[in-house]
């Protein structure tokens, strides 16, 4: 029986900083919405924009696969691994604390802001060792199809995580159609419209709008207009 979850840009937790405005499609920091906790593995996806020069101070993450994906401008990064790199748009970044990293991230730029999404799944193995991986993704390959940005799988497309997940983005032109089949039976899916309309199995969507659909295998998929969007297949039963 398919399950439908809307969250509707608008409903979204919003707090902002000054120097970070920030979106929450689930309960993060000071914002709780009790029926909005996590969808399946996925606990965390935060859509946030850090002003020039500004950023996030050492802090510790334990257990958890932590994805960035730079959506405008560039974000450096410090760790207690010793890695110290910039990300930007176009690349994807990965760690997975798994028994504790220390790190910061900071909008290196004194002109421009930067904005990226943060997404925080659950691991299907507790304390492993922390690990760091950033690729640089070729944009052109989602041109009016889907491209693998994460799998559980170090040998397959995109960056990988200790979870049964599969990331997939697409940049479509108005009035292209695809098919997506879940790739794991149990397996979710969260799709976050970074702009345009696209319907997803007959729920229509705008930007920033997303729908986590569960309980079927298939997903159709149309942009309506030229549109950009991020579909993370996910474990649910967590």
């Amino acid at each position: 029986m398919e399950n439908i979850v809307l969250h509707k840009a608008d409903t979204r937790g919003n707090a902002n900083h000054g120097w970070l405005n920030a979106y929450h499609s689930f309960s993060f920091a000071s914002w709780y919405n009790p029926d909005r906790i996590q969808f399946g593995a996925l606990r965390v996806l935060n859509d946030d924009t850090i002003a020039a020069g500004m950023g996030f101070g050492t802090h510790p993450h334990d257990n958890m696969e932590i994805i960035t994906i730079p959506l405008e401008g560039d974000l450096a990064h410090k760790d207690s691994m010793g890695n110290t790199e910039v990300i930007k748009n176009g690349d994807i970044q990965v760690m997975s604390a798994g028994t504790g990293i220390q790190h910061s991230e900071f909008n290196p730029n004194t002109d421009q802001q930067t904005k990226l999404l943060q997404i925080w799944l659950f691991p299907n193995k507790r304390n492993v060792t922390p690990r760091y991986q950033q690729i640089t993704l070729n944009v052109a390959d989602r041109h009016n199809k889907l491209a693998q940005v994460l799998s559980p799988n170090a040998d397959d497309e995109g960056v990988w995580i200790h979870q049964d997940a599969w990331f997939n983005m697409g940049n479509f032109d108005a009035g292209t159609a695809t098919e997506y089949k879940i790739k794991k039976e149990g397996n979710g899916v969260y799709a976050f419209i970074l702009k345009g309309n696209v319907t997803i199995n007959s729920q229509e969507l705008n930007t920033r709008d997303a729908v986590g659909i569960s309980g079927t295998d298939t997903l159709n998929i149309k942009a309506n207009t030229d549109a950009e969007f991020l579909l993370m297949d996910i474990p649910m039963n967590y």
